[in-house]
């Protein structure tokens, strides 16, 4: 029997979940969707990747003017 290639991920290792946003800073994704990631199908990690890239420059923005603000 073939093994299957390892699913796609965005993770690149930088692995910090910020408590305010509830999303890792590192690929952006949400808990859920990091939770969830092992058990979605390709078709739906595909969803999520299509969408991290807008979510990443939002979120982003957030992140540093939540720091600013401390």
């Amino acid at each position: 029997m073939v093994k299957a290639p390892p699913a796609s991920s965005p993770c690149i290792n930088v692995c910090f979940v910020d408590p305010k946003l509830r999303h890792c800073v590192g690929c952006w994704r949400s808990l859920e969707e990091i939770g969830r990631w092992s058990k979605m199908t390709e078709d739906e990690r595909q969803a999520v990747m299509d969408g991290l890239e807008s979510r990443a420059k939002r979120l982003e923005a957030e992140f540093y003017a939540m720091r600013e603000d401390t």
